[in-house]
Protein backbone atom coordinates (compact mmCIF):
# COMPACT_ATOMS: atom_id res chain seq x y z
CA UNK A 1 0.00 0.00 0.00
CA UNK A 2 1.76 3.59 -1.30
CA UNK A 3 2.02 6.00 1.40
CA UNK A 4 -0.76 8.25 -0.15
CA UNK A 5 -3.30 5.35 0.70
CA UNK A 6 -1.85 4.45 4.22
CA UNK A 7 -2.75 8.94 4.80
CA UNK A 8 -6.22 8.87 3.66
CA UNK A 9 -7.00 5.30 6.00
CA UNK A 10 -5.11 7.20 8.40
CA UNK A 11 -7.72 10.36 8.25
CA UNK A 12 -10.52 8.01 8.50
CA UNK A 13 -9.52 6.01 11.12
CA UNK A 14 -10.95 8.03 14.16
CA UNK A 15 -10.66 8.18 17.84
CA UNK A 16 -13.27 7.11 20.01
CA UNK A 17 -13.03 9.82 22.97
CA UNK A 18 -16.52 8.99 24.68
CA UNK A 19 -19.31 7.39 24.03
CA UNK A 20 -20.66 8.91 20.22
CA UNK A 21 -17.71 11.28 20.51
CA UNK A 22 -14.64 10.96 17.84
CA UNK A 23 -11.69 12.79 17.06
CA UNK A 24 -10.09 13.48 13.87
CA UNK A 25 -6.77 14.80 12.22
CA UNK A 26 -5.96 16.60 9.07
CA UNK A 27 -2.49 16.22 6.56
CA UNK A 28 -0.15 18.65 7.59
CA UNK A 29 0.30 19.78 3.67
CA UNK A 30 0.25 23.70 3.99
CA UNK A 31 -2.89 24.45 3.10
CA UNK A 32 -4.72 27.02 5.28
CA UNK A 33 -7.93 25.31 5.42
CA UNK A 34 -9.19 21.39 6.20
CA UNK A 35 -10.33 19.75 2.63
CA UNK A 36 -14.50 19.99 2.46
CA UNK A 37 -14.04 16.19 1.49
CA UNK A 38 -11.83 15.03 4.46
CA UNK A 39 -14.59 16.44 6.48
CA UNK A 40 -17.52 14.23 4.73
CA UNK A 41 -15.35 11.39 4.79
CA UNK A 42 -14.80 11.69 8.78
CA UNK A 43 -18.42 12.58 9.68
CA UNK A 44 -19.48 9.88 7.95
CA UNK A 45 -16.72 7.30 9.65
CA UNK A 46 -18.10 8.75 12.88
CA UNK A 47 -21.90 8.40 12.35
CA UNK A 48 -21.66 4.75 11.20
CA UNK A 49 -19.37 3.68 13.77
CA UNK A 50 -22.84 3.93 15.53
CA UNK A 51 -24.36 2.32 13.48
CA UNK A 52 -25.10 -1.98 13.09
CA UNK A 53 -27.50 -4.78 12.15
CA UNK A 54 -25.37 -4.56 8.31
CA UNK A 55 -26.98 -1.10 7.47
CA UNK A 56 -24.97 0.57 4.96
CA UNK A 57 -24.99 4.91 4.82
CA UNK A 58 -27.64 5.43 1.73
CA UNK A 59 -27.09 9.51 1.87
CA UNK A 60 -25.94 12.29 3.48
CA UNK A 61 -26.93 15.79 3.39
CA UNK A 62 -24.17 18.64 5.51
CA UNK A 63 -23.63 22.01 5.49
CA UNK A 64 -19.80 23.96 5.77
CA UNK A 65 -20.43 26.10 8.63
CA UNK A 66 -17.46 27.41 9.19
CA UNK A 67 -13.74 27.15 7.33
CA UNK A 68 -11.12 23.94 8.50
CA UNK A 69 -8.14 24.62 10.74
CA UNK A 70 -5.82 21.82 9.80
CA UNK A 71 -3.30 22.74 12.90
CA UNK A 72 -5.96 21.06 15.13
CA UNK A 73 -8.01 17.73 15.86
CA UNK A 74 -11.38 18.26 14.57
CA UNK A 75 -14.12 16.48 17.33
CA UNK A 76 -16.76 14.85 15.98
CA UNK A 77 -20.36 14.50 18.39
CA UNK A 78 -22.59 12.09 16.67
CA UNK A 79 -26.46 12.02 17.84
CA UNK A 80 -28.49 9.04 17.10
CA UNK A 81 -32.08 10.44 15.67
CA UNK A 82 -34.28 6.90 15.24
CA UNK A 83 -33.46 3.51 15.21
CA UNK A 84 -36.09 2.05 13.17
CA UNK A 85 -36.63 -1.56 11.33
CA UNK A 86 -35.38 -0.76 7.78
CA UNK A 87 -33.77 2.74 8.61
CA UNK A 88 -31.65 4.58 10.83
CA UNK A 89 -30.89 8.15 11.19
CA UNK A 90 -27.84 10.08 12.38
CA UNK A 91 -26.72 13.44 12.95
CA UNK A 92 -22.78 14.75 13.31
CA UNK A 93 -21.48 18.25 14.31
CA UNK A 94 -17.93 19.11 13.77
CA UNK A 95 -16.93 21.36 16.20
CA UNK A 96 -13.19 22.80 16.00
CA UNK A 97 -12.40 25.51 18.78
CA UNK A 98 -15.33 25.33 20.67
CA UNK A 99 -17.65 26.36 17.59
CA UNK A 100 -19.48 24.04 14.92
CA UNK A 101 -17.48 23.94 11.36
CA UNK A 102 -19.75 21.33 10.23
CA UNK A 103 -23.40 19.66 10.22
CA UNK A 104 -24.40 16.21 8.78
CA UNK A 105 -27.39 13.94 8.70
CA UNK A 106 -26.93 10.79 7.33
CA UNK A 107 -29.37 8.04 6.69
CA UNK A 108 -28.37 4.28 7.17
CA UNK A 109 -30.69 1.44 5.42
CA UNK A 110 -30.89 -2.50 5.12
CA UNK A 111 -30.50 -3.38 1.84
CA UNK A 112 -34.16 -5.08 -0.01
CA UNK A 113 -34.95 -6.32 -2.85
CA UNK A 114 -37.80 -4.84 -5.21
CA UNK A 115 -37.70 -2.84 -8.38
CA UNK A 116 -35.01 -1.46 -10.20
CA UNK A 117 -33.81 0.95 -13.25
CA UNK A 118 -31.26 3.06 -13.81
CA UNK A 119 -29.66 5.80 -16.60
CA UNK A 120 -26.68 4.39 -19.10
CA UNK A 121 -23.60 5.86 -18.30
CA UNK A 122 -22.01 7.67 -21.01
CA UNK A 123 -19.59 6.28 -23.58
CA UNK A 124 -16.49 7.20 -22.53
CA UNK A 125 -12.72 6.17 -23.47
CA UNK A 126 -11.29 3.67 -20.42
CA UNK A 127 -9.25 4.92 -17.70
CA UNK A 128 -6.16 3.04 -18.74
CA UNK A 129 -5.86 5.23 -21.85
CA UNK A 130 -6.24 8.76 -20.55
CA UNK A 131 -3.41 10.65 -18.62
CA UNK A 132 -3.60 11.68 -15.29
CA UNK A 133 -4.42 14.97 -13.97
CA UNK A 134 -0.92 15.24 -12.94
CA UNK A 135 0.24 14.72 -16.70
CA UNK A 136 -2.21 17.44 -17.68
CA UNK A 137 -1.00 20.12 -15.27
CA UNK A 138 2.50 19.17 -15.67
CA UNK A 139 2.99 21.97 -18.81
CA UNK A 140 1.93 24.86 -16.06
CA UNK A 141 2.52 23.71 -12.84
CA UNK A 142 4.94 26.49 -12.56
CA UNK A 143 2.41 29.13 -12.96
CA UNK A 144 0.22 27.57 -10.09
CA UNK A 145 1.08 28.72 -6.54
CA UNK A 146 3.38 26.97 -4.63
CA UNK A 147 1.53 25.02 -2.07
CA UNK A 148 -0.79 24.09 -4.63
CA UNK A 149 2.02 22.97 -6.95
CA UNK A 150 3.12 21.07 -3.64
CA UNK A 151 0.25 19.16 -3.72
CA UNK A 152 -0.17 18.35 -7.55
CA UNK A 153 3.91 17.18 -7.31
CA UNK A 154 3.09 14.51 -4.30
CA UNK A 155 1.42 11.21 -4.42
CA UNK A 156 -2.35 11.79 -3.74
CA UNK A 157 -4.32 9.02 -2.65
CA UNK A 158 -7.29 9.79 -5.20
CA UNK A 159 -5.99 9.19 -8.94
CA UNK A 160 -8.00 11.37 -11.44
CA UNK A 161 -7.74 11.32 -15.28
CA UNK A 162 -10.26 13.45 -17.27
CA UNK A 163 -11.97 12.44 -19.74
CA UNK A 164 -12.28 15.94 -21.39
CA UNK A 165 -9.19 18.47 -21.52
CA UNK A 166 -10.10 21.12 -23.20
CA UNK A 167 -9.99 23.22 -19.86
CA UNK A 168 -6.72 22.07 -18.99
CA UNK A 169 -5.08 24.11 -21.67
CA UNK A 170 -7.51 26.94 -22.98
CA UNK A 171 -9.37 29.72 -21.24
CA UNK A 172 -11.75 29.73 -23.63
CA UNK A 173 -15.54 29.16 -22.13
CA UNK A 174 -16.51 25.61 -22.38
CA UNK A 175 -20.21 23.56 -21.47
CA UNK A 176 -20.39 23.60 -17.67
CA UNK A 177 -19.55 19.77 -17.71
CA UNK A 178 -17.10 16.95 -17.24
CA UNK A 179 -16.09 13.73 -16.76
CA UNK A 180 -13.17 11.93 -14.81
CA UNK A 181 -12.38 8.56 -13.80
CA UNK A 182 -11.31 8.65 -10.03
CA UNK A 183 -10.07 5.63 -7.82
CA UNK A 184 -8.32 5.23 -4.53
CA UNK A 185 -5.09 5.15 -5.84
CA UNK A 186 -4.46 1.29 -3.62
CA UNK A 187 -6.20 -1.59 -2.77
CA UNK A 188 -8.42 -0.50 0.28
CA UNK A 189 -9.84 -2.58 3.17
CA UNK A 190 -13.27 -4.67 2.25
CA UNK A 191 -15.29 -3.38 4.43
CA UNK A 192 -18.08 -1.30 2.22
CA UNK A 193 -18.59 1.49 5.22
CA UNK A 194 -15.04 2.57 3.90
CA UNK A 195 -15.25 2.26 0.38
CA UNK A 196 -18.49 5.02 1.27
CA UNK A 197 -16.35 7.02 3.19
CA UNK A 198 -13.33 7.06 0.63
CA UNK A 199 -15.68 8.32 -2.03
CA UNK A 200 -17.37 11.03 0.16
CA UNK A 201 -13.81 12.12 0.24
CA UNK A 202 -12.89 11.95 -3.84
CA UNK A 203 -16.49 13.57 -4.60
CA UNK A 204 -15.67 17.33 -3.54
CA UNK A 205 -12.81 17.19 -5.65
CA UNK A 206 -13.84 18.02 -8.81
CA UNK A 207 -17.11 19.13 -8.32
CA UNK A 208 -17.21 22.54 -7.66
CA UNK A 209 -14.76 23.64 -10.21
CA UNK A 210 -17.23 22.36 -12.97
CA UNK A 211 -18.84 25.81 -12.22
CA UNK A 212 -16.02 28.07 -13.79
CA UNK A 213 -15.74 25.99 -17.21
CA UNK A 214 -18.53 28.53 -18.68
CA UNK A 215 -16.52 31.48 -17.70
CA UNK A 216 -13.00 30.29 -18.74
CA UNK A 217 -11.68 30.10 -15.33
CA UNK A 218 -9.31 27.93 -13.44
CA UNK A 219 -10.00 27.11 -9.33
CA UNK A 220 -6.49 28.69 -9.16
CA UNK A 221 -7.26 32.10 -10.54
CA UNK A 222 -6.16 34.29 -7.80
CA UNK A 223 -9.06 36.75 -7.75
CA UNK A 224 -11.85 33.61 -7.20
CA UNK A 225 -13.04 32.48 -4.23
CA UNK A 226 -14.25 29.27 -4.07
CA UNK A 227 -16.02 27.41 -0.63
CA UNK A 228 -18.48 24.31 -0.69
CA UNK A 229 -21.60 25.63 0.95
CA UNK A 230 -23.21 22.31 1.21
CA UNK A 231 -23.03 18.62 -0.32
CA UNK A 232 -25.21 16.04 -0.95
CA UNK A 233 -24.72 12.23 -2.04
CA UNK A 234 -26.52 9.27 -2.25
CA UNK A 235 -25.46 5.59 -2.47
CA UNK A 236 -27.35 3.08 -4.85
CA UNK A 237 -25.26 0.45 -5.14
CA UNK A 238 -22.71 -1.36 -3.92
CA UNK A 239 -19.15 -0.53 -5.63
CA UNK A 240 -15.50 -0.44 -4.58
CA UNK A 241 -13.86 3.25 -4.54
CA UNK A 242 -10.16 1.05 -5.37
CA UNK A 243 -11.76 0.45 -8.53
CA UNK A 244 -12.28 2.73 -11.07
CA UNK A 245 -15.71 4.78 -11.13
CA UNK A 246 -16.89 7.15 -13.51
CA UNK A 247 -17.52 11.00 -12.21
CA UNK A 248 -20.33 12.70 -14.99
CA UNK A 249 -20.63 16.16 -13.41
CA UNK A 250 -22.63 19.44 -14.53
CA UNK A 251 -22.94 22.94 -13.30
CA UNK A 252 -26.92 23.80 -14.46
CA UNK A 253 -26.82 27.03 -12.94
CA UNK A 254 -24.01 29.78 -11.31
CA UNK A 255 -25.46 33.54 -10.15
CA UNK A 256 -26.03 35.54 -7.21
CA UNK A 257 -22.59 34.43 -6.28
CA UNK A 258 -23.35 30.86 -6.18
CA UNK A 259 -22.80 27.55 -8.18
CA UNK A 260 -24.81 24.58 -8.18
CA UNK A 261 -23.46 21.33 -9.71
CA UNK A 262 -24.38 17.89 -9.50
CA UNK A 263 -22.74 14.22 -9.98
CA UNK A 264 -23.17 10.98 -10.86
CA UNK A 265 -20.95 8.00 -10.50
CA UNK A 266 -20.74 4.92 -12.20
CA UNK A 267 -18.58 2.09 -11.59
CA UNK A 268 -16.42 0.67 -14.94
CA UNK A 269 -19.38 -2.11 -15.65
CA UNK A 270 -21.82 0.82 -16.24
CA UNK A 271 -23.43 0.59 -12.71
CA UNK A 272 -24.75 3.70 -11.44
CA UNK A 273 -23.74 3.77 -7.76
CA UNK A 274 -23.73 7.06 -6.29
CA UNK A 275 -25.33 10.56 -6.87
CA UNK A 276 -24.35 14.18 -5.80
CA UNK A 277 -25.43 17.42 -5.74
CA UNK A 278 -23.61 20.78 -3.84
CA UNK A 279 -23.75 24.14 -3.92
CA UNK A 280 -20.60 26.68 -3.34
CA UNK A 281 -19.72 29.85 -3.20
CA UNK A 282 -18.30 31.42 -6.59
CA UNK A 283 -17.34 35.04 -6.43
CA UNK A 284 -14.62 37.75 -7.21
CA UNK A 285 -12.66 37.45 -3.91
CA UNK A 286 -13.37 41.04 -2.04
CA UNK A 287 -12.74 39.77 1.43
CA UNK A 288 -16.01 38.45 2.71
CA UNK A 289 -16.34 35.25 4.65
Amino acid sequence: MNGAVSALLSILDLERIEHNLYRGHSPQDGWQRVFGGQVIGQALVAASKTVDDGRQAHSLHAYFLRGGDPSVPIVYEVESIRDGRSFATRRVVAVQHGQPIFLMSASYHVDEQGLSHQIEMADVPPPESLATQRELLAASIDSLPPVVKVYFQRDRPIEVRPVEIDHYVSSTPLPPRQKVWIRVNGPLPDDPAIHRCALAYASDLTLLDTSLFAHGRRVFDPDLLLASLDHAMWFHRPFRADDWLLYDQDSPTVGGGRGFNRGLVFDRHGRLVASTAQEGVVRLNDGRD
